[in-house]
């Protein structure tokens, strides 16, 4: 069985990869992607998770995450993170942004089953307003 080190450096793989369908097989049936920033938005479901995934990538273009620590105890972890992408707006401009923020996990037999993504909407704003 996979244990939540493993289990969360390969979601962040996985999303450093671009592959939904990798991305999606890293979580649980009943993931819970929980988002504090205003401008997130919160869901429940590998199902649900999977069909979004497409859309998130289209906008956050060579999304990349580079962890600058990573925390275990137990079956949760947290990761502090350095999150860069190309955001492409609806007339498909695009904008480098570079945001820090912190992800907490929850893992379930190997896999991500809740997953709190904290990061400031105010700056992401910022930097694609430009």
């Amino acid at each position: 069985m996979t244990g939540p080190r493993d289990a969360v450096t390969s979601y962040l793989d996985a999303l450093n990869r671009g592959d939904p369908d990798f991305i999606a097989a890293c979580v649980t049936e009943d993931f819970w992607n929980e988002h504090t920033s205003a401008l997130g938005s919160s869901l429940r479901g590998r199902a649900a998770y999977r069909e979004r995934l497409p859309q998130f990538l289209g906008r956050f273009r060579g999304l990349h995450y580079d962890v600058e620590d990573l925390l275990v105890d137990g079956d949760r972890a947290t990761v502090r993170y350095q999150m860069s992408c190309r955001w492409a707006d609806d007339a498909g401009r695009e904008f480098p942004v570079s945001i820090r923020g912190m992800f907490w996990f929850a893992v379930r037999a190997g896999l991500i089953e809740h997953r709190i993504d904290y990061w400031d909407g105010t700056e992401f704003t910022r930097q694609v307003s430009a």
